[in-house]
């Protein structure tokens, strides 16, 4: 089958994305802080939105009685969305500019929802965070800074909403930032950038407000466009999930073809090329690439996130669920893991429960063996429970019918993620990071000596 194809190369992933390449964000925050309407501004302000869509929005708006369009409208798709004011949703919007391309998940502000957020937010490369400035941080603030800080989202900005509704203050924005910060750095996230801003007059949006002057800092978009790329996953060693073994069989099969063996599948990191050595696992076979197809070509190497097929030198087992890595490096399957999870189910989690558990392509059973703690949104540290509920995020140790080749989270955010899925409907129930820690309790005070207290 390689006889009749022709070898080139590759130009990377981002080419053609913008001079700065694709960058993915998803919005997060509590209930009514205005991300929908601050997506919409975004879009509206970046002239991404069609002429009949706008139109639409204004015809609905003034049904409703508003003076102006309700940009939030161009996000809530669904039409319980419109009808109670709220997102439900993930709702994926996609916008360019002249130096970069984005992909933007609008996600829900309910409680009820966060797993939706849990879900835009898992390939992020900036959360933009929305925080009411009459409001301050809220509790749903502090679980979306926490889910933002265990999904290791690289950037994290926060947009201060609704600041023309306390008069543009400067104090109220920098006492709203101070608190964030401290949550932000409490929970481990490195940095949270804030910026004034007022979705629906656009303020700091697209451009710079003249209606604070005393900010300095960049508007959101200006930030957005100078952020660093994306997570670069070509610099990471080389992972391929196996989806699909690809051996032609048939009558009408010529003979040269029907020899052919390739493993197919989307690079989760790294870069492949003709000649290297690579492991398959969890087996543990060693071989060496000796073709790599993408369609009819032939190439001579292949990067993060291409899909392509990879053909090896030996005859080896290998099905759906393996995963092919460089020689050097390669993780130790397991069949322990210690992990954090954000609890999705309806139901509780207890320990002695069996769930499915899928990384990459691959799925086990496995064994809920501990419940090692659950992280307490006030005091922002992990404290003892007997069960994980809704929204819930907690440590987890897991036992697993057959070894898994997992990686820490801190050093694959592909390699060190799963799901946990219920056997009996498939429903998915958490979301885990493999390794991933919560905050520790604040050792007790130690009395200086010479300050016990004694009984007489």
């Amino acid at each position: 089958m390689s006889a009749t194809m022709t070898t080139t190369t590759t130009t990377p992933y981002a080419a053609g994305l913008g001079e700065r390449g694709l960058l993915r964000l998803a919005t997060a925050g509590s209930v009514d802080d205005g991300k929908s309407t601050l997506v919409g501004r975004l879009l509206h302000d970046t002239k991404s939105v069609l002429s009949d869509q706008l139109a639409a929005v204004e015809r609905v708006s003034r049904d409703r009685g508003l003076t102006a369009a309700d940009l939030a409208l161009l996000t809530d798709g669904l039409r319980a969305e419109r009808e109670q004011g709220i997102t439900i949703d993930v709702a994926y919007r996609y916008f360019a500019t002249t130096t970069r391309s984005f992909v933007l998940a609008d996600c829900p502000g309910h409680v009820q929802y966060t797993r939706n957020t849990v879900t835009g937010s898992s390939t992020a490369d900036v959360l933009v965070l929305l925080v009411d400035a009459r409001k301050g941080v809220l509790e749903q603030t502090r679980r979306h800074l926490a889910v933002a800080a265990l999904l290791r989202v690289p950037h994290v900005v926060v947009a201060v909403n609704k600041i023309d509704l306390v008069g543009f203050a400067q104090d109220v924005f920098e006492r709203v930032e101070a608190e964030v910060q401290a949550v932000a750095r409490d929970l481990g996230v490195a940095e949270a950038q804030a910026i004034p801003v007022s979705a629906l007059d656009g303020d700091n949006i697209v451009d710079r407000s003249t209606r604070t002057p005393w900010y300095t800092g960049p508007a959101l978009l200006e930030l957005l466009e100078a952020l660093p790329p994306s997570e670069d996953v070509e610099g990471e060693s080389f992972r391929l999930p196996v989806q699909l073994v690809i051996r032609p069989q048939g009558a009408a099969v010529s003979e040269e073809h029907r020899e052919y063996r390739g493993y197919a599948g989307a690079l989760a990191s790294g870069v492949i090329r003709l000649g290297d050595e690579v492991v398959v696992l969890p087996s543990g076979q060693r071989s060496r690439v000796v073709g790599i197809d993408l369609g009819s070509e032939s190439l001579s190497e292949a990067f993060a996130p291409q899909s392509v097929t990879l053909r090896l030198a030996d005859e080896i087992d290998i099905s759906r669920g393996d995963i092919i890595a460089a020689a050097e490096g390669a993780p130790e399957p397991t069949q322990d893991i210690e992990a954090v999870v954000c609890w999705l189910g309806d139901a509780a989690l207890r320990p002695g429960q069996r769930l499915l558990l899928k990384h990459g392509a691959r799925t086990v059973q496995a064994f809920v063996r501990s419940l090692d703690g659950v992280l307490d949104l006030d005091d922002l540290h992990a404290v003892s429970a007997e069960s994980l509920s809704l929204n819930d995020i907690g440590c987890v140790t897991l036992r697993l019918a057959a070894p898994v080749p997992v990686e820490d989270y801190a050093v694959s955010r592909r390699g060190g993620s799963f799901l946990l899925i219920d056997s009996h409907d498939g429903r998915t129930l958490a979301a885990g990071m493999v390794g991933a820690t919560l905050p520790s309790a604040p050792p007790a005070p130690v009395a200086p000596e010479g300050d016990e207290d004694f009984d007489i």
